[in-house]
């Protein structure tokens, strides 16, 4: 059954017409009044009931699609760890893959890092249009899936910025996530046995790796100081969007 992306409270026996991006998906689909599809939020929070629901196409305008909301299912297919992925920005297509892939494979979100070593350097309204069309990326992924939470994009940061937004606190606490560094440096432990160390399965992580040639030294350093465990994948060096995925495996099929 097709499933679409509707970012609004749904409630059964509503009537409602679907966002333009959900409608223009149904007229491409070519779906006619009668049809069963499937809705999912996407999202928590106040209002939003999560899981997915059923649903049945009434009308099929020009531009518009109005469903009536079914039965609800409350399904959740998320992985029990939570992980943020702070992952250097790679080059053309490479970044969509990411994205698209971490979305498959359960990320939660990732905040795309304008690292020094970075080729594609994102501002403005250029930074803006990228997001959103890695956002897209995420939903249609989701729908593919059948995830029922749809991975977010963060505003492009420096790893300076990063941090300042997100300080350390003396002593343990269990509600900060744990924080691991992919790293060709010395120190480092295998990824399972630092999760293992640093996070429960059931604690979030956040994973930062850079892009394509890796981390300033000036990059790694300022990490480590600020809590990031360095960590290794294994004896092969891999590709900038292929070892944030890696890790994802890792932290989230066990």
């Amino acid at each position: 059954m097709p499933r679409f992306h509707c970012p609004l409270p749904l409630r059964t026996g509503d009537t409602l017409e679907l966002p333009a991006g959900a409608a223009r998906h149904v007229q491409v689909l070519r779906l006619q009044p009668g049809d069963s599809i499937t809705l999912f939020e996407g999202q928590a929070g106040d209002g939003f009931t999560g899981g997915e629901f059923d649903a049945t196409v009434l009308r099929m305008g020009r531009s518009d699609v109005e469903v009536q909301v079914g039965a609800h299912r409350a399904l959740e297919r998320e992985t029990a760890r939570e992980v943020h992925l702070l992952a250097g920005i790679t080059a053309n297509e490479r970044m969509d893959w990411l994205v698209e892939k971490a979305t498959e494979l359960g990320a939660t979100s990732i905040t795309p890092l304008l690292a020094e070593r970075s080729v594609l350097k994102l501002k403005g309204e250029r930074g803006d249009k990228k997001r959103a069309h890695w956002q897209a990326v995420a939903v249609a992924a989701s729908e593919q899936c059948g995830r029922n939470r749809v991975l977010v994009i963060h505003p492009a940061t420096d790893l300076a910025g990063w941090l300042k937004d997100h300080p350390t606190v003396d002593g343990p606490d269990a509600q900060l996530p744990a924080r691991l560094l992919l790293s060709l440096g010395e120190g480092t432990q295998p990824l399972r046995a630092a999760a293992e160390q640093h996070a429960p399965a059931n604690k979030s992580v956040v994973f930062l790796s850079g892009p394509e040639g890796g981390l300033s030294p000036q990059e790694e350093a300022l990490a480590r100081a600020n809590g990031f465990a360095p960590v290794t994948l294994g004896a092969r060096v891999l590709r900038a969007e292929t070892a944030p995925l890696a890790a994802l495996a890792t932290l989230t099929l066990d």
